[in-house]
């Protein structure tokens, strides 16, 4: 298959590509290695992927409409793989507009570039943060999720409305994958396991937001690929599929597992709830074993200490 990944050299598509180019596939990344973080870390995660002859990066941003114009015309590509985004929670508060214009307009132009140039598959990284702070646990996929809290979340809500609109009016295949807080080598060094970790090794104090009660689903990254890749391999129609662990880890236990894989206490830096964070994610998976065969198989003690023995290989 010929397939373009955005955001492709970033943490989880770089892996992606990784996996796509071991089963024989074409790839065309795009990523604009922008920085959020230092973009010498996307470099590292796309080199060993660029030494493949069917491996194609293109430094642009998503939402050049022409730049990706051109990169559609040139490759008749199967699928669209998106999942280059302005990430994380807490800075949207900061740039909304921002946020806005790369995560709705980008999601836009390429979902333009599928329409005009007969993409009949499109792939779209959405995220638990859609669910905001809803009551029903697990979070199911026809769970209301019209009250975001913050900038970020409401993007990938309408990056999912979006998939919906160009399956309705032209037939593409739309699935839209919720993920669910991906940790793993690689990794965006703001993400919490990535970040404590540092804090730990160093002897810095860890953020420690609110009673250390608040719980995320945490999911390791081989999981999360071997989902996108099922998706990219089916015709769904349009679909909102959860991929999580679909167990869930309070703050304080969280710290308490990396203390362990570290070998080293943690020094805790008490802090109040932030605004924009939700309290708790939990994803029901029901939908990714029954459309994906999905079958999340790294649980968050194992998957830590492969991420801290990377970690440290890696200093």
């Amino acid at each position: 298959m010929r397939i373009l990944v955005t955001g492709g050299a970033g943490f989880i598509g770089s892996h992606l590509a990784d996996r796509l180019l071991a089963r024989g596939d074409t790839v065309v990344a795009v990523d604009d290695f922008n920085d959020y973080y230092d973009p010498a870390a996307k470099q590292r995660n796309i080199a060993g992927a660029l030494r493949s002859a069917r491996m194609t990066l293109v430094k642009g941003d998503i939402r050049d409409a022409a730049l990706l114009e051109r990169v559609c015309a040139a490759r008749a590509f199967d699928v669209i793989v998106h999942l280059a985004a302005r990430a994380g929670v807490r800075p949207s508060l900061e740039q909304p507009l921002l946020y806005e214009d790369v995560n709705c307009r980008g999601t836009l132009n390429l979902l333009e570039c599928a329409r005009r140039h007969g993409i009949r598959r499109f792939v779209f990284a959405s995220s638990s943060s859609v669910y905001g702070n809803v009551r029903e646990i697990p979070f199911r996929e026809d769970a209301r999720i019209d009250r975001p809290v913050s900038p970020y979340a409401a993007t990938k809500a309408a990056g999912e409305l979006y998939c919906h609109n160009y399956h309705h009016l032209y037939g593409i295949s739309a699935t839209a994958l919720r993920f669910f807080t991906v940790y793993g080598p690689r990794g965006r060094p703001d993400m919490a396991i990535y970040k404590f970790t540092d804090l730990i090794e160093r002897g810095a104090p860890v953020p420690f937001y609110g009673d250390g009660s608040t719980a995320r689903d945490y999911t390791y990254y081989t999981d999360i690929i071997a989902g996108v890749e099922a998706a990219i391999d089916r015709d769904l129609g349009f679909e909102i599929i959860n991929l999580g662990e679909s167990r869930t880890t309070t703050l304080a236990a969280l710290v308490a597992i990396i203390e362990r894989a570290l070998g080293k206490p943690a020094g805790i830096h008490p802090l109040p709830l932030q605004p924009g964070d939700v309290l708790l994610t939990c994803a029901d998976v029901s939908k990714a074993r029954r459309l994906l065969d999905y079958n999340p198989s790294t649980t968050v003690e194992e998957g830590v200490a492969r991420f801290v023995e990377w970690y440290r290989r890696r200093q």
